[in-house]
């Protein structure tokens, strides 16, 4: 049964008020009307009179609560339906409410019953109107019955179309906050991968000047010069700067905007062309690294930006944790691949066997961050300890001609 707004809760609307007494006196004065009209030319038994005006009655008294009732309604009207006369009016809104509200079976079936009490009458009963009469009456249960079923359809359309329109706003919502979610989870990763690996330069660059300061204070060392001492504060500074720099441009983006593009901000620092740079920094903090390029420079700056970051974020990612985990273990960094074939980059240095230094801090969630920038380039990620030492795996697809042509 088709829901009705405010009958559902036991009250009615201002239309629905002004409708129903609508129905109710009109109902009155068609009855009135065509059951003068039969007295006066078919002149039906005074019996059938009387019961033909109380069944008619009734069945405009029951029009107030055929909308909640409308199928207990429509049954109780067969009597008053099947003599016609004073119940015509009040039936015209019977039938209709019954295609309105109840399913398309039980309506049909109760409609067909109205058609054959009334075809019987009109055919059997003595100047009841005979063939015309039933044919009029058939006439008039269909058309309203129709009417009846092509608002219902209406209604139906209009709830779905609503229902489909709450439906694409709620999609619309959701998709919006999935953008947004994964937006912030992509600057949380870049913003954690530039501060992380130049705050770890800092911080070793910081912890080995206080180390030879504090040695040259106990007598254990050499003195510090002014040359040694401006070199590793200009190393601070410099990296200081540069993460400054580096964060602004993602603060930047944040303030941009839904128009901002995480891309536009991040590649030009993110290509492979500047491992060298970022190697260059690691070795002069005093790591050791032992790098085996196994890829064409050229293949390599055609990579989509989205794999190259990937690679970069990867090594620089890798670093970093050297410093924090095993501070002086030397690590080794391999790339290799060609277009076609895809692209591997491994990482391997020492597990940490003892604490060096202060220990630089951190959330672990670097390598967490990192597989899921390798995730949404298409590449796979594996890293763990094996036989004491620290693997890092990355491959990434690389489209091109295929291997072996």
């Amino acid at each position: 049964m088709l829901a009705v707004p405010g009958e559902a809760r036991g009250r009615r609307t201002a239309r629905d008020w002004a409708v129903d007494t609508l129905a109710f006196c009109g109902a009155v004065l068609v009855g009135l009307v065509v059951s003068d009209l039969s007295q006066k030319y078919d002149r039906p038994p005074a019996g059938v009179v009387a019961a033909d005006l109380l069944l008619g009655g009734l069945a405009c008294v029951s029009l107030w609560w055929r909308r909640r009732y409308p199928l207990g309604v429509a049954l109780a009207a067969i009597p008053a339906l099947t003599l016609g006369g004073g119940a015509v009016g009040a039936g015209a809104a019977i039938v209709a409410t019954l295609a309105m509200y109840v399913r398309r079976r039980p309506a049909i079936a109760v409609l067909s019953v109205y058609i054959a009490c009334s075809v019987a009458y009109v055919l059997f009963v003595p100047r009841a109107g005979g063939w015309l009469g039933a044919g009029y009456v058939v006439a008039y249960y269909l058309v309203f019955f129709a009417w009846g079923a092509s608002v219902r359809s209406r209604r139906l359309m209009v709830v779905m179309l609503r229902d489909g329109a709450e439906r694409e706003r709620i999609e619309h919502a959701r998709q919006l906050a999935d953008s947004r979610r994964l937006e912030r989870q992509a600057i949380a990763r870049e913003m954690h991968d530039v501060l992380a690996h130049r705050i770890s330069l800092v911080s070793v660059h910081a912890g080995a000047l206080a180390y030879r300061a504090r040695q040259a204070r106990s007598g254990a060392g050499p003195v510090l010069d002014g040359g040694e001492i401006a070199t590793s504060a200009g190393v601070i500074v410099d990296n200081a700067h540069r993460a400054l720099e580096e964060l602004r441009d993602v603060l930047q983006l944040l303030r941009a905007g839904p128009e901002g593009n995480l891309e536009d901000v991040v590649t030009v620092r993110s290509r492979i062309a500047d491992l060298d740079g970022l190697l260059r920094e690691a070795r002069d903090a005093g790591q050791v690294i032992d790098v085996r390029d196994g890829i064409d420079a050229a293949d390599a700056a055609a990579l989509q930006p989205r794999a190259q970051r990937a690679v970069v974020r990867m090594v620089q990612e890798g670093l970093t944790n050297v410093r924090k985990h095993a501070p002086g273990a030397p690590a080794t960094v391999r790339l290799s691949g060609r277009p076609g074939a895809g692209l591997s980059v491994e990482m391997e240095n020492p597990s940490a066997t003892r604490p060096g230094g202060a220990a630089i801090p951190g959330g672990g969630r670097g390598l967490v961050g990192l597989r899921e920038r390798v995730e949404l380039a298409g590449g796979t990620m594996k890293y763990g300890t094996e036989g004491g030492q620290f693997r890092l795996r990355v491959w990434l697809p690389w489209p091109g001609e295929k291997a072996g042509r």
